[in-house]
């Protein structure tokens, strides 16, 4: 089976996208999957994510991570997405777009930059040395000096196969705050198994948690190691946040074609 791929990357998190409007892919199984984001043996990405039609949305995304499982809600994955369907054509202001978690909105700003609206949460754990976040998909997040040096595989690896995050683990967050509004971050992610240089929704955790306002606006600037990203949102209290964006560049790589054995 040839098919036709496009990769992108937001701030170092880099994925294939597939159009698949046309339904000209099948479903692919987790070893096609996992062929395709190896990088060694393949193109190369942290996931898969295949561009689909849905009734009543522009677009639908379904989103594979790089062991090849289908996975939850990928931030810069959906920023990539959208600027893949602007590629290809898709023209609107704003787009309305359905994803694993639901509905979400986007906008490609003038320079290039696009912004997702994340999903509002309403439900935050806070445990004595780190905090449990859903923004989409599950988040650690642990506040630290000296984030760079980390060993954050060997710690995330850790903190996501542990008993209290079993059966299906968590991604792990490490966060550093540089100044009253503005974060580093880095994140192990399950699914990838390894550290990448940037993960959404884990820089939207980060961000709720780092609110400089009680309540009301906020803005915070994370730094990851892939670049920068940008977080607005209302805090409404600790355990309330709305109208939250992840907002930042994505940027088209390089396209060609694979063969896959069926």
């Amino acid at each position: 089976m040839t098919v036709e791929f496009y990769k992108y990357h937001g701030t170092g998190n880099d994925f294939i996208l597939l159009d698949n409007r046309e339904q000209d892919y099948p479903l692919f199984s987790t070893k096609q999957v996992r062929q395709i984001c190896d990088r060694h043996f393949g193109i190369g990405a942290d996931g898969l994510i295949l561009l689909g039609k849905k009734e009543g949305y522009d677009f639908e995304m379904i989103y594979y991570n790089s062991d090849g499982n289908e996975s939850t809600m990928c931030g810069n994955g959906g920023r990539c997405l959208v600027k893949f369907a602007y590629h290809r054509g898709i023209l609107r202001g704003p787009y309305h777009f359905i994803a694993i978690d639901g509905a979400h909105l986007a906008e490609i700003d003038s320079d290039g930059t696009v912004r997702l609206q994340m999903q509002n949460v309403h439900s935050v754990a806070y445990h004595s040395s780190y905090v449990v976040i859903n923004t989409g998909s599950p988040h650690f997040v642990k506040f630290a000096a000296e984030v760079a040096d980390i060993d954050v595989v060997q710690t995330g690896q850790e903190i996501r196969n542990g008993k209290e995050f079993a059966p299906d683990g968590i991604n792990v967050n490490f966060v550093e705050a540089t100044d009253e509004d503005s974060i580093f971050v880095r994140t192990y992610e399950r699914g990838v198994e390894d550290e990448t240089l940037s993960c959404g929704t884990g820089v939207t955790a980060a961000a709720l948690l780092s609110a400089h306002n009680e309540n009301g606006f906020n803005t915070v600037e994370v730094k990851t190691p892939g670049g920068y990203l940008r977080v607005e949102f209302d805090k409404i209290d600790d355990q309330h946040f709305e109208n939250i964006w992840l907002c930042g560049p994505a940027e088209f790589v390089f396209k060609g074609v694979i063969e896959l054995a069926v």
